[in-house]
């Protein structure tokens, strides 16, 4: 097994570390690295060190469990199942409140090594200030494991509490990690891919109700008067058809290249991703994948997608960060999510590199003023050489006039039915959820309530659609609020 040089770098600074008497090891990497290769070679390379006896991995979703699990088996030639003679296994963070005592004895009773992978799932400095997933790592794991590695993309969280095991700056807040490699870089190594995002905007878009009339040169103008919520956007045919027609038509020019790339639209809801298809069927003669939790053993289709030449994959919370497609080249960016965390997350998905001939990757996206502040903000540093931020204007003169009608009940964020689904970055919080908060400036206000009724609006998009086609790079670290650090240390009594 040949590595790859961040990788054996990684590894070699992590048994440093260990050596050194420190238990615990923060590897940040782009997505799309092979971090999970790096951590299974390090978990063979600690064990033939007759350092560890074990190896327990926790992952956020079933699917990059199952990646882990093999990619154990490859290194270590025996099963991870957790059975007789298995030398380990696999969970979810999800199985964490359920795990059986049989498992928290074994770190009492073994060398046990822990893999964290996305770790920002898992948030806490103490018991006092931790989710569901991070306190079990703080009160059963983090003083029993021989050794431990967190590894993560993005380490940071939108709700700004600090991640689990994490040590933080004590000037700028910053996350302390222990070995960095990122996008810049894995692009200048040829480990990932340069990625392009295309906001596609509107010119003319009228708002309609009962009393008036309004018109909007574009989604900023009308998403910043608070007039409509963006999830009303995503959920609009003219939008869905505006970002497939782009996107089916880079996927058509990539697969003339390479037959195998593949291509992932991410839905709002598992309606959301139905009326999704049957536009895609309808308008463009393309047929697509679904998986949610809703399907019947959605990790089976995931991989039989991987594997698969099969174009189109419509996924809800099911294909974030960590699931592994290296075929998939083009996203098309459907959420109502609008946090950065999510956004990157999807990004990664397009990142990995394969041996095939082309390797362009694009992400179609409204243009959300959020989500193009995202896509700026990661587009000022570019690998030199490279070309800087490019715009592109592409109008189109649209005769179809498109009305939806909004009804009670119809927003429904996400929809997780199966322990092994999350709802990445909902209201802050990565965990089993037992309700959804909608977005600010977003669900709660298209409803209006009139005489005790509840009023429709009828929303018209149509016009001129164009586009601006960014170059971005690198991945920069984030920072715990100042009013987070303040609130840790009344919590933990410390002086940070």
């Amino acid at each position: 097994m040949i590595l790859r040089d961040w990788q054996s770098e990684c590894i070699n600074s992590a048994i440093s570390n260990y050596t050194n008497l420190k238990k615990h090891f923060l590897a940040l990497a782009t997505p799309g690295a092979g971090k999970t290769l790096m951590a299974s070679v390090l978990a063979k390379n600690l064990h033939e060190r007759g350092l560890i006896d074990l190896v327990i991995c926790f992952s956020p979703s079933s699917v990059v469990s199952s990646d882990f699990s093999e990619e154990l088996v490859e290194q270590f030639g025996t099963h991870f199942d957790g059975e007789i003679g298995a030398l380990g296994d696999s969970f979810t963070y999800q199985k964490l409140s359920s795990i059986s005592d049989r498992i928290w004895l074994l770190f009492d009773q073994y060398r046990v090594f822990v893999i964290f992978d996305e770790i920002h799932h898992c948030a806490g400095s103490s018991e006092l200030d931790a989710n569901a997933w991070g306190a079990p790592i703080i009160k059963k794991i983090k003083d029993k494991a021989a050794y431990s590695i967190a590894l993560t993309g993005t380490p940071w969280r939108s709700d700004s509490l600090p991640i689990a095991l994490s040590e933080y700056c004590v000037k700028s807040g910053a996350v302390v990690c222990d070995y960095v490699y990122g996008l810049k870089k894995a692009v200048l190594d040829d480990v990932c891919r340069v990625p392009q995002i295309v906001a596609v905007d509107n010119d003319r878009i009228t708002i309609t109700n009962s009393v008036e009339q309004r018109s909007f040169n574009s989604f900023l103008d009308l998403l910043s008067q608070n007039i409509m919520p963006y999830s009303e956007v995503v959920r609009n045919d003219l939008v869905i058809e505006q970002l497939l027609l782009r996107a089916i038509d880079k996927l058509g020019e990539l697969r003339t290249v390479n037959d195998n790339a593949g291509g992932l639209v991410i839905a709002s809801s598992i309606a959301h991703a139905y009326r999704i298809r049957k536009i895609m069927k309808s308008k463009f003669n393309t047929d697509a994948i679904i998986v949610t939790s809703n399907e019947n053993k959605p990790d089976k289709i995931i991989k039989q997608f991987r594997k698969s030449k099969d174009k189109w994959l419509i996924s809800v919370g099911m294909v974030s960060e960590g699931t592994n497609i290296p075929r998939l080249q083009v996203c098309c960016n459907l959420t109502n999510i609008k946090t950065e965390m999510y956004f990157r997350q999807i990004l990664g998905r397009i990142l990995r590199k394969t041996d095939a001939p082309n390797q362009e990757a694009y992400m179609f996206i409204p243009a959300e003023p959020s989500l193009v502040e995202y896509a700026y903000r990661v587009a000022q540093d570019i690998p030199e050489g490279l070309s800087r931020v490019k715009f592109i204007n592409m109008d189109e003169e649209l005769t179809t006039s498109i009305t939806d009608t909004v009804k009670s009940g119809e927003d429904v964020v996400l929809e997780n039915n199966d322990d092994d689904t999350i709802i990445d970055d909902v209201a802050g919080a990565f965990e089993l959820i037992e309700s959804i908060e909608p977005e600010e400036n977003d669900d709660s206000s298209h409803i209006e309530e009139e005489g005790g009724e509840k009023s429709e609006r009828i929303v018209g998009i149509i016009g001129r659609f164009k586009h601006k086609q960014l170059e971005i790079e690198d991945f920069e670290l984030y920072q715990i609020s100042s009013y987070t650090m303040d609130k840790l240390k009344v919590l933990n009594s410390v002086s940070l």
